[in-house]
């Protein structure tokens, strides 16, 4: 079925190009001084999607071609699914070489010793090279463990017919707008305002919008408690009780979404790039023409954010073939490669130098260039898979009406206290704490 990758249990990021520009453009025999060729062989875990795979795996065997010495086993693990079983396979001794890691993964590998520094490694990513915000999610102290490959953020997604039957001209810029706008569609059509799904990533949009977050890594504080959220997560409420969205469905809520939009059931949805060619193969968004996409709405105090998701290409801490596996991870994650990706599949790239005239012709990947303007940083969090299913739980209650966004929070903040970050403070009551 319909996956929404790059959704927790970690989240998304940016990767981008060009570290090894010899290695994508040169066939390897460039230098006849070199050392002997590299050879072995690799497992790469492959966490795409249905509708992306083939690329990949046409692309690595571009790789083997380029490197007759190296036999990679590709394996396409269902993302959902691939953080656990990378976590038995370590324990087991089976682990791959590399793996697609969604950047929420990583710092949990890290605190576990489980990837391989790639710094001084061909691999190694130049930090120039790519979108700020995708480094972010591989670099711990002067350790590099990952380079990003495909980077993505969430956006505005809307139905330019149905915006037009209700007499709207363009997207909303706030998120008390997009309560308007959906309570304006509703009255004129037949068609929902906006619809939500519960899982916890597509919380982030209404904190950031506040200018807070999960925690303070500076003050070593709790924040997602504090008034700042309880605001960002009032809004989405607001959403609900107002009309302008339907209380989302117990079962699947991301697909139930996805399936409403895509049938020209709504007006409005919050989602990534990695939606797009599902949409386009519908009839209400055919050519392309009808769909809107625009960063995501504001805050109160008119800050907008929304989370930067995304894999990265990591390295087993155990690989048996470093050596094969740096190369590897380079050519995956060089421009050309990216450039491919974007172009035949609608990716962001992560590197500076993919963001071509051939990428960014396509109106679709420049908005989503565009929305990724608004896009923040993720904090590392080794508890993070934890951490987001504890933040979907709250804004589940929090949609179905069966509990306040501060009730909820606060929950929430409790719990991490006690269980998983016993050395924060909890910011409530007057204190954002960030």
């Amino acid at each position: 079925g319909r996956r929404s990758r790059g959704i927790p249990p970690g989240a998304a990021l940016l990767a981008v190009t060009v570290v090894l520009l010899p290695l994508a453009a040169c066939g390897g025999g460039d230098s006849g001084a070199e050392a002997e060729p590299v050879t072995g062989s690799i497992t790469f875990w492959d966490t795409s999607n249905e509708t992306e795979a083939p690329l990949f795996n046409q692309l690595v065997a571009a790789f083997e071609r380029e490197h007759p010495g190296i036999d990679v086993d590709y394996v396409n693990v269902p993302f959902f699914e691939a953080e656990q079983r990378y976590l038995e396979a370590v324990g087991t001794g089976s682990a791959p070489d590399v793996l697609r890691a969604d950047v929420g993964w990583t710092a949990n590998m890290v605190a576990g010793n489980l990837l391989a520094d790639l710094a001084g490694t061909p691999a190694e990513p130049a930090p120039g090279e790519f979108l700020e915000t995708v480094v972010e999610s591989v670099v711990f102290d002067d350790a590099v463990y990952g380079v990003p490959q495909v980077t993505d953020t969430l956006a505005l997604m809307y139905n330019k017919e149905l915006f037009e039957r209700a007499g709207l001209t363009r997207p909303p810029r706030y998120w008390s707008e997009v309560e308007e706008y959906g309570l304006a569609v509703a009255g004129a059509t037949d068609a929902e305002g906006i619809v939500l799904n519960t899982d916890g990533y597509f919380a982030l949009p209404f904190l950031y919008g506040e200018d807070t977050d999960l925690i303070d890594p500076g003050t070593r504080t709790i924040t997602v408690a504090g008034p700042a959220a309880v605001r960002g997560l009032s809004a989405a409420a607001s959403l609900v009780e107002s009309g302008a969205a339907p209380v989302p469905p117990e079962e699947d809520a991301y697909g139930a979404m996805q399936g409403a939009f895509k049938r020209g059931e709504a007006a409005m949805m919050l989602n990534g790039p990695w939606a797009v060619a599902d949409l386009l193969d519908s009839s209400v968004f055919a050519d392309g023409t009808n769909l809107g996409i625009a960063p995501v709405p504001a805050g109160s105090g008119g800050t907008a954010g929304s989370p930067t998701g995304g894999h990265n290409l990591v390295v087993s801490a155990g690989t048996r073939s470093p050596d094969a596996a740096h190369l590897f991870v380079s050519f995956m994650t060089a421009a050309e490669q990216q450039e491919k990706a974007a172009v035949e599949l609608g990716l962001l790239p992560t590197r500076k130098a993919a963001y071509t005239d051939a990428v960014l012709a396509d109106p679709v990947r420049n908005s989503f260039y565009f929305a990724h303007t608004k896009a923040v940083p993720r904090i590392p969090l080794p508890e993070g898979s934890r951490m987001f299913g504890d933040l979907e739980e709250a804004y589940t209650g929090v949609l179905f009406g069966e509990t306040t966004p501060a009730d909820a929070l606060a929950v929430t903040a409790r719990t991490w206290h006690e269980e998983l970050l016993t050395d924060h403070t909890v910011a409530t009551g007057g204190t954002d704490g960030g």
